[in-house]
């Protein structure tokens, strides 16, 4: 990537005032870029999300979106990559000032205090972030008026009066085809308003600096042609070829500063603010130490992006404007854009002005951060929307006790047989249930990786889920088949009820026949490594559940990863690491506290 620094300085703040805070800065922002010259090393997995306007409180969606993003990177890490992801929040724009005045705060005070909430919401959620960029941050508007001033010199920017529909909420103006005369059901009242968001628009007329987007259409379309799933899904995809093939109009990057005060002026213009979309995509560079890339390692910090995970509503913006700004540079593009759809509440759009909206505080609070992870994951939508509601959280979580927990307090507890020696024999159960259930776990980590290339982390979810409650069936087949051969009576008994007929170390107790207790160890085996694999491959969606699982089993720290994921990976585990409780206590999935 390039980026000369000595020009950047020169440039970025000719016409700023107070050019010795500029200077302290630029010294601040190299001190942070820290590089050594040595040979060049392994590109990180990066993925970023969005980040997050700071003018209203976090939703549910935005804890979607924060999940999928950790999913990715934790599934990469257990990969043994180094996974760098990226989030944070966005404090600049028309919206961000609006808020602040009428919340009676100075705009800096009100950011400060507003962006700790997303903090704190990807802290609770367990998100294990390694940047938390807010624009407002000196790295960032360094990194934001070197852009722009490439931009300039490579003459992708001009100045013209600009009239159009602008909308405050969307932070970006729209075509008059894209417009249409709205009705507040609420109130009655008529107003102009976004087809696409439904967000109010105003009329504006002004001068700004315009970016030349149009002439960058047939590049785009090329990159597209030759990249197809470089938006997922393949819909929206094809949504975008349609739109840039269609033609594109050049987009306004600048408001006058009498309109738009709070955010970064236009390095040598400082009558003009940079648009607040072109200052927040920037981000995803500025956190890979744009433009201070070193050659031989450009991509020490991970650019270019591996995944941006972003909502279907600001596809535009990331699938059109961000690769056009990009190639004006020549740099490289993100590698994959996935794009999610929204949570509905009753099945219909959430809004805050109606209440229709879910605080993903309190469902934290209330269910826990591995139970909403889940959840998330698992009934999210990525193609459609999805309807979220408590009874469902409540029915997937007793589906989670009823398949995997109840499978591990069953192995874990069993009274009479050994999992450390079931391990330690390294046999499996040689009946055909048992041969393709062993078949069907050795193939469960491809399975994985595949839906997870593919940015489907809930088909992921579901083909474990497939593995634990086939096993559940299959182990149920297998002891009942044992316990045939010796008891009529017995044919519909449990496993523990096989393993009855041992003592502790599996010696047969009196008047049982030894014959029988052979096909014990395979069958604690082959269960002690479904429930050690697939916690193994749990471990993005549920950290906090797996880790127990994990510990119950008495799998080493050091044997949790993807790699360890194998049938037969592992003959180290058997011997509890932390207290397996009795009854109630201790039980991976405890009973919820209020169902309704």
């Amino acid at each position: 990537m390039r980026g000369c620094v000595p020009n950047a300085t020169f440039y970025v703040f000719r016409g700023i005032e107070k050019p010795s805070r500029c200077c302290t800065i630029v010294n601040r922002a190299l001190l942070r870029r820290k590089y050594s010259t040595s040979s060049p090393i392994e590109k990180p997995y990066y993925v970023t999300s969005p980040i997050f306007y700071v003018n209203a409180a976090p939703h549910i969606g935005h804890l979607y979106t924060l999940v999928l993003t950790d999913v990715f990177k934790r599934f990469h890490a257990l990969k043994g990559k180094q996974a760098i992801l990226c989030t944070g929040t966005d404090e600049h724009g028309m919206k961000i000032q609006q808020a602040a005045h009428k919340a009676g705060q100075d705009v800096r005070a009100f950011c400060d205090e507003n962006h700790k909430s997303f903090d704190v919401l990807a802290k609770r959620a367990d998100i294990q972030y390694d940047h938390f960029i807010r624009t407002s941050e000196p790295d960032h508007r360094f990194a934001v008026q070197h852009f722009w001033l490439m931009l300039k010199e490579r003459g992708y920017i001009y100045m013209a009066k600009h009239e159009g529909w602008y909308s405050v909420s969307d932070e970006t103006f729209y075509p008059p085809s894209s417009i249409h005369l709205a009705l507040d059901p609420s109130t009655g009242r008529k107003f102009m308003a976004s087809r696409e968001t439904g967000k109010e628009v105003e009329w504006t007329s002004e001068v700004n600096y315009h970016f030349r987007l149009s002439s960058l259409r047939d590049r785009l379309l090329e990159f597209y042609a030759d990249n197809p799933e470089f938006v997922q899904p393949v819909t929206r995809m094809q949504d975008v070829v349609q739109q840039v093939t269609a033609g594109l109009s050049d987009l306004s990057v600048s408001r006058p500063v009498e309109r738009l005060s709070w955010g970064i002026p236009v390095p040598d213009d400082p009558s003009q603010t940079i648009y607040v979309w072109l200052d927040a995509l920037i981000n995803y560079l500025t956190k890979a130490n744009y433009p201070f890339q070193t050659p031989g390692r450009e991509h020490a910090a991970g650019w270019p992006a591996d995944v941006h995970v972003i909502g279907k509503d600001i596809v535009r913006f990331h699938c059109i404007y961000w690769p056009a700004f990009l190639l004006a540079l020549d740099l490289p593009l993100p590698k994959q854009i996935m794009t999610h759809a929204h949570w509905t509440l009753s099945h219909e759009k959430m809004s805050k002005s109606t209440g229709n909206v879910v605080n993903p505080f309190f469902a934290l609070d209330r269910f826990g951060s591995d139970t909403m992870r889940y959840y998330l994951i698992r009934d999210g939508g990525v193609k459609d929307d999805s309807d979220y509601d408590n009874v469902h959280i409540i029915l997937r979580y007793k589906s989670l006790q009823g398949a995997l927990g109840n499978l591990v307090t069953r192995v874990v507890r069993g009274k009479g047989w050994n999992v450390r020696r079931a391990v330690e024999s390294g046999r499996f159960d040689q009946s055909v249930a048992g041969r393709e259930h062993l078949e069907n776990l050795q193939n469960l980590p491809s399975t994985v990786d595949h839906w997870m290339a593919q940015l489907h982390p809930g088909e992921a979810l579901k083909s474990v889920l497939e593995v634990v409650n086939q096993y559940l069936v299959t182990e149920k087949f297998l002891m009942a088949n044992c316990l045939n051969q010796t008891n009529q009576y017995m044919q519909h008994s449990s496993p523990w009820t096989l393993a009855s007929r041992t003592d502790e170390h599996g010696r047969p107790r009196p008047n049982y026949q030894s014959p029988d207790l052979k096909k014990l160890d395979p069958i604690i085996y082959l269960c002690a490594e479904s429930i050690r694999i697939c916690a193994i491959l749990l471990q993005p969606v549920m950290p906090g559940r797996m880790k127990h699982v994990l510990d119950l089993m008495g799998v080493d720290e050091g044997r949790r990863t993807l790699r360890d994921a194998v049938v037969g990976g592992d003959r180290g585990y058997g011997v509890p690491m932390v207290e397996v409780g009795e009854g109630r206590r201790g039980v991976v999935f405890p009973q919820l506290t209020s169902e309704f």
